[in-house]
C-alpha cells in the first residue's frame, strides 16, 4: 500500500511540474505542496514509521 502511494506522489510531482501545457499558468506552486508530501513520506519511510511493502 505505502508503495502504490509512493508512486501516486511520484506521477504527481511529475504531472504538476510547470512545464505541461495545461500547467504553465499554475506556477511552482503544486510541485512545491506535493515535493513537501513526498519528503515528508520519505523521512518517515526512512525513519521506520512506516513500512514499505
Amino acid at each position: 500500500m505505502s508503495l502504490i502511494l509512493l508512486l501516486i506522489l511520484i506521477l504527481l510531482l511529475t504531472a504538476a511540474f510547470p512545464v505541461w501545457n495545461y500547467s504553465l499558468t499554475w506556477g511552482y506552486k503544486p510541485t512545491v505542496v506535493i515535493s513537501l508530501l513526498l519528503i515528508i513520506y520519505l523521512l518517515l519511510i526512512f525513519s521506520g514509521r512506516v513500512i514499505l511493502i
